[in-house]
Order: C-alpha cells, then sequence, then structure tokens
C-alpha cells in the first residue's frame, strides 16, 4: 500500500545518546525522559528531536454490532461526540487546546446524520468516503468489504498527508460507540487468544454485559479460517476506524513522525499494521496503560512499556494527549540543558583530576 520504510537512524541515536552523556546531571538520572528523547532522535534522525509541529488525529465511526447489546451507550452517541469534539466540549478539545496543538476528527464512518456549528473553533471535522458505504455485523458477516477497507485505509493516510503542517508527532484517536467488541476480536485472532482474555467493560457494561460482549466476539471469531493476513482480520472482524488508524500510522511512518500511542482500540489497530508492517514498531510511542483489561496483553504482545498508567479507559486519544506533555518535555530537557562545558562545571565526562590537571 505503500513504499518500503527508510527505517530508523542510529547514527542521530548515537549523536543524541553522546549529547545526553554531557548534560548537566548523573548519566541515567532522567531514565524514560533519556529514553524518549533518543528514541525520537532516532526515528527522527535528528541529534535534537522536536516534538512540534504536532497534531491529534480522531477517527469515528459507528459499528452495526452495537445491535447485540455490546454497549452501555446508543450508536447515536458516536455523532453526537464529533460535534462534542468539534465545539471543544470533550476531553480529547480540551487537552489538545491546553498543549496548544491541533486537532481534526475524521468522520470514515457515523452513521447517525449531525450538523455542526457555523464556527467551531475546537477541531476541524472532515468526512470521509467511506462514511457512505455500509458496514457488516462482524458478528455474522465480514465488517468491510474490500472496497471499504481500502477507503477507510486511505483515508487515515490522507488525514497525516493533508496535514497543514507536516507532523513531527501525530496522536492517534478513535470514537465509536461499540469499538471495544471489533478491538477485542482483531486483538484475540491476531494473538490466539480466546474472546474472554480480550474483552473488557468498555464503556462500562456490567457483568452480564461482559459476558454477552465475549459471546459475540466468539461468533465473530468462528467465522475465521484461522491464516487470515493481519489486514485481512483487520478487515473481517475489526472496524472502520481501526483501519484507519493503521492507514495514518502507515503515512506517519513513510513521512518519518513519532506515533504516540492511544489505549485499546488504537494498540489494537496497530498491532495489526505492526503485523502487516513490522517497522512500523520502532515509530511507535506508547503514550498509557488503559483500565480496559486487554490492553496489558497487547501492550506485551508489543513489547511496550507506556509512559503513563493512569487507569484512563475514555479513549479519543485522552492518553495520547496526557502523555504528550512527557514527550515534550523529554525533548526539551534534552535540547536545553546545558552540558557541562557550556556551565563552566568540572566533573563531566572527561572531567575529575585528569581534566582539572
Amino acid at each position: 500500500m505503500s513504499s518500503p520504510p527508510s527505517g530508523r537512524n542510529h547514527e542521530a541515536r548515537q549523536a543524541a545518546a553522546d549529547r545526553q552523556a554531557q548534560l548537566t546531571k548523573p548519566p541515567g538520572s532522567l531514565r524514560v525522559l533519556e529514553e524518549v528523547a533518543l528514541d525520537l532522535a532516532e526515528i527522527q534522525g535528528a541529534e535534537l528531536p522536536v516534538a512540534r509541529p504536532a497534531a491529534a488525529l480522531i477517527f469515528a465511526a459507528d459499528h452495526p454490532v452495537v445491535r447485540h447489546g455490546v454497549a452501555a451507550y446508543p450508536a447515536s452517541i458516536t455523532a453526537g461526540m464529533v460535534v462534542n469534539l468539534a465545539v471543544g466540549g470533550a476531553a480529547a478539545s480540551v487537552a489538545s487546546k491546553c498543549h496548544g496543538i491541533p486537532l481534526e476528527v475524521h468522520d470514515v464512518g457515523v452513521s447517525t446524520p449531525y450538523e455542526l456549528p457555523p464556527s467551531t473553533s475546537s477541531a476541524r471535522v472532515v468526512r470521509h468516503p467511506s462514511a457512505e458505504i455500509q458496514a457488516g455485523d462482524l458478528r455474522v458477516e465480514d465488517a468491510m468489504s474490500s472496497e471499504l477497507f481500502e477507503a477507510c485505509y486511505e483515508a487515515g493516510r490522507s488525514a497525516v498527508l493533508g496535514l497543514d503542517r507536516p507532523a513531527k508527532v501525530l496522536l492517534l484517536g478513535e470514537m465509536g460507540i461499540g469499538n471495544t467488541t471489533p478491538s477485542s476480536a482483531v486483538a484475540a485472532a491476531l494473538l490466539g487468544l480466546p474472546a474472554e482474555r480480550m474483552v473488557g467493560p468498555g464503556t462500562g457494561l456490567d457483568e452480564a454485559g461482559v459476558a454477552l460482549k465475549a459471546e459475540v466476539v466468539r461468533d465473530a471469531l468462528a467465522r475465521l479460517d484461522g491464516d487470515e493476513s493481519p489486514f485481512e482480520i483487520l478487515r473481517r472482524v475489526g472496524g472502520r476506524e481501526l483501519v484507519a488508524i493503521a492507514g495514518a500510522a502507515d503515512a506517519a511512518r513513510e513521512t518519518g513522525a513519532a506515533i504516540i500511542v492511544d489505549g485499546f482500540i488504537v494498540t489494537a489497530a496497530l498491532l495489526a499494521a505492526v503485523r502487516a508492517q513490522p517497522a512500523l514498531r520502532q515509530h511507535l510511542v506508547f503514550g498509557h496503560r488503559s483500565g480496559e483489561p486487554g490492553h496489558a496483553i497487547l501492550l506485551e504482545a508489543l513489547s511496550a512499556r507506556p509512559l503513563l498508567d493512569l487507569g484512563l479507559r475514555l479513549g479519543e486519544g485522552s492518553g495520547a494527549l496526557a502523555a504528550y506533555g512527557l514527550v515534550e518535555l523529554a525533548v526539551r530537557l534534552h535540547g536545553d540543558m546545558a552540558t557541562f562545558d557550556d556551565a563552566g562545571l568540572e566533573g563531566g565526562p572527561g572531567g575529575g583530576e585528569s581534566a582539572a590537571e
């Protein structure tokens, strides 16, 4: 679907590590913040990585599978939340404004009609052609035709490639009532795990609701042949916003951007994308560990250590946005701290008695 990646820049990482060794602090004393700076240096191919320009993209879609009672809210809430994001009332709206980074909502499959106010100061909303194509109920049929899959994937790519300013750091989120169900199905299929290991309460299901969701996911998994490719699994039991997220990640990889990963749903989509394109894993910075039970399993499968563990399970990019502040702090510390030479201090690398002589 796109050209092969060029890979990370290991020389840039080494140059950044050499700078870290010169900064006015004991080696390794900022631990994870140092590692984040080195990761971004390698992704961006620069000794001094940056956290801006940044952009937050939320992909929104509905899911016919909600008719089986797998969500605590009606599907119409998805459309309402698109409007809420646009006017600034959603958590992602507040967080993106706090960071001063643009927020875009990409409608790749919202079924309920909605109307945006004449002025939407918080987020730009784009409705893609994929939103006009009917999706399937993944419990009993494929969630997407090949045509719809391609349309969603290209919607994700175009969202990244069409940014007003190419992003050095990209935050990915989603909005879609019921979308923990396709995410659970995709994750279970990719990892060869039973439905019960992956399903959780989502937007607030009780024990009976979780059991029903597991039953729905089992039915979806039973339709698979067991030898599908990662993207075929995503097509058959996934969702339109999950496919768009995979497409957006592909474009980000192509442009050399770092991707801050949100929670369970985004991670499930990116597990499929990484299985299909392993080099993509090198571009991922995991923002947080979601309160959704299956997220820990996905993180382990991707050998990921998230920056935050706050019990968040809201979605809409909120965990990635929460982590963005740490990412920006990491690169600012890396770039703006003085070296021992800058500060005229003894005891840095090459210092000690020999340097004083």
